[in-house]
């Protein structure tokens, strides 16, 4: 394998998670383009590259981890720019974290009544299908959080109705 001599000075230095990045390897682990980060920047204050002499920016781990929950939001939950304006605002950046989505606990009956549900056409939804479509494993945790959904309104169903 032929590397360039970039690529192989990047290969040959590898950084420590601490280390301030360069636009290009962000835009590079994040499979971005660079213009893609910098328009981000304008729309989002949390993201805030230190900028050097020349105008080259550096980000923090900080800034990266911002930019990959902006990225999963816009490209893998669907999300506009707006809207991710405003879960940042009304939940702050922390709250919004891969971690911040843990998997809910709920009752087998519960689990059991959630029924996969047939895929249907663009036509009959008035979906585009330019949307990602949703991983197993984040459809699992959504059919996890409606049947905890599905179970607390049972239980809550049961203390309004009147006992016999």
């Amino acid at each position: 394998m032929i590397l360039s001599p970039r690529a192989a000075a990047n290969a040959a230095t590898e950084k420590s998670p601490e280390a301030y990045r360069t636009i290009r390897e962000v835009a590079d682990a994040l499979d971005l383009p660079q213009h893609v980060l910098r328009f981000w920047e304008t729309r989002f204050p949390q993201i805030r590259p230190l900028k050097r002499a020349g105008g080259r920016r550096y980000y923090r781990p900080d800034d990266i981890d911002r930019l990959r929950i902006i990225k999963r939001l816009l490209y893998d939950e669907g999300y506009t720019i707006k809207g991710v304006q405003k879960l940042f605002k009304e939940q702050g950046i922390q709250a919004l974290s891969a971690t911040a989505f843990p998997v809910l606990e709920s009752s087998p009956e519960a689990a059991s009544a959630v029924e996969p549900q047939t895929v249907r056409s663009e036509q009959e939804t008035g979906v585009r299908e330019g949307r990602p479509r949703l991983a197993d494993d984040e459809i699992a945790v959504l059919r996890g959080a409606l049947a905890a959904i599905m179970e607390a309104g049972r239980i809550l169903e049961q203390t309004r109705s009147p006992s016999s």
